[in-house]
């Protein structure tokens, strides 16, 4: 008897102005009736379609992203001293040790991710409150398994 399997990732980014944009991906897969007599494979077949499905959202919002200031992230003010390069705070040593930990155990392209939400290339070029965001966003995406 086969198994019907749905996975879905949704994502909400904040904008300027308290707008917003997000994306979604559902799925539905037809397995096997024996897949549950190998639940490891399962839960690792489970884990790299939620990769999957989180990466297809994240290109997606990435693609639909406005265009902002190099050294402002959507959901930040005008404040031009909020952002990296223009007098803001840079994030501390904390925050780029955390970045690197959350991206490496949720399996994240950290350089891609940072290229497309802000522009840079490490997370030390991020202002302190752009890293607190992307920490908080990392920590709300559920790990790969």
């Amino acid at each position: 008897m086969p198994l019907t399997l749905n996975i879905g990732f949704s994502r909400k980014v904040g904008e300027r102005n308290y707008s917003s944009r997000g994306a979604s991906v559902n799925l539905q897969v037809e397995l096997e009736g024996g897949a549950l007599r190998n639940p490891s494979q399962l839960r690792r077949d489970i884990s790299n379609l939620f990769r999957y499905v989180r990466e297809g959202v994240n290109e997606e919002l990435a693609r639909r992203e406005t265009k902002v200031p190099r050294d402002q992230h959507p959901g930040e003010g005008s404040d031009p001293g909020a952002g990296n390069g223009s007098g803001g705070r840079p994030a501390t040593p904390a925050q780029v040790r955390a970045i690197h930990a959350i991206s490496r155990r949720n399996d994240i392209d950290l350089a891609t991710l940072l290229a497309a939400r802000f522009g840079c290339c490490q997370p030390d070029e991020l202002s302190l409150q752009n890293a607190s965001l992307l920490i908080d966003e990392l920590n709300s995406d559920p790990p790969n398994g």
